[in-house]
């Protein structure tokens, strides 16, 4: 989903090489991440001062990447989990231990987002990203909205939307509307929300993360999507908006980990520490229009992005935020209730 799709999460490989630096290389750096969740601009500046070339590929969800992790897939040195994926890479023992809590600059990083039950003291992993999941408007289609009642209203009223293929996202508004924890191993909760977003259903196009084109475009008034979306609206103002919903949401974080059989372990650690630097942390954040952990960095970055307040909203709507855990076993409540919903659409 990033930016150019910033949280997009496009199911799409892309190899992406920076600046190489041929004799003068001190080796290879390979990253596995969401689309194009990072700004190319922060790789050159790392092969510039290091002569560490990077190579990306790419993957469309926390499942799509541990599942090519769990199947062998090597070469990969760093990988860029949600905190509760973080967790259940911990427990399946294919993260490798960094000490980047203990790195120099460390305490440039606000202590709220060393979110991961498994890492409290962040011996593996950095904390990179964090946004939020809301909706993205066409103006002329969906006029002043505010939230999920009103998204939804504009199926019932024929225009088409469209909902991220994403069991937890799209289960997560039932359980907000019905004033439950996006987390709830409660049977009956779930259930309940898998009923709302059934009868909700009316002019659901898809289920997808390719939505904010057909948005623009107008063949969509309104999809659920990420606060990446900031990048169209800065480029189609009069065009696209997008909201956190009133009613609440989910807030994400991505931390970035080196994976316990990456092959260049000392250049992946080299990459987290050069991330810990605020004026790195704020090129990123000035192309992926999210939130940054980093403190320093927050100063530093452009006021457009900065005053914005979809990217860095108000305490009262940060408290509405619910960021997913690791389930564990109950997660087959939810892929149960998934399979009924896409059956019924």
């Amino acid at each position: 989903m990033k930016r150019t799709m910033t949280r997009t999460r496009l199911s799409l490989t892309t190899a992406l090489i920076a600046a190489p630096f041929a004799a003068s290389a001190e080796g290879q750096l390979s990253l596995y991440n969401w689309g194009d969740y990072i700004n190319p601009a922060v790789l050159e500046a790392f092969t510039e001062e290091t002569g560490i070339e990077v190579t990306m590929d790419t993957y469309g969800s926390n499942e799509e990447m541990l599942a090519k992790i769990q199947a062998g897939a090597t070469g990969y040195d760093i990988v860029f989990p949600s905190v509760h994926m973080h967790d259940i890479m911990f427990q399946l023992g294919l993260l490798a231990k960094t000490d980047i809590g203990s790195a120099e600059g460390f305490d440039n990083i606000d202590p709220q987002f060393i979110r991961a039950k498994t890492d409290p003291e962040a011996e593996y992993c950095l904390p990179y990203a964090w946004g939020n999941v809301g909706i993205v408007y066409n103006k002329d289609l969906a006029g002043d909205i505010k939230g999920w009642e009103d998204f939804f209203a504009l199926g019932e009223a024929g225009q088409k939307i469209t909902l991220l293929d994403d069991l937890r996202e799209t289960i997560g508004i039932g359980l907000i509307m019905n004033g439950n924890s996006v987390n709830s191993t409660d049977p009956a909760e779930v259930e309940a929300a898998a009923d709302y977003v059934i009868s909700h259903l009316d002019g659901v196009t898809a289920f997808t993360y390719d939505s904010v084109p057909q948005v623009i475009s107008g063949d969509v008034a309104a999809a659920h999507w990420y606060v990446g979306a900031n990048l169209f609206v800065s480029e189609n103002p009069d065009t696209i908006g997008y909201i956190i919903p009133e009613e609440g949401a989910t807030i994400y974080q991505e931390d970035i980990c080196v994976l316990e059989s990456a092959p260049n372990k000392e250049n992946a650690i080299k990459f987290m520490k050069f991330y810990l630097k605020p004026e790195i942390a704020a090129l990123n954040v000035e192309q992926q229009m999210n939130g940054t952990p980093n403190v320093p960095a927050q100063a530093m970055i452009p006021e457009a992005i900065a005053t914005n307040l979809t990217i860095y909203p108000e305490q009262e709507v940060m408290d509405k935020l619910q960021i997913f855990e690791d389930l564990g076993r109950d997660l087959q409540l939810y892929n149960s209730e998934w399979t009924r919903i896409k059956t019924a659409q």
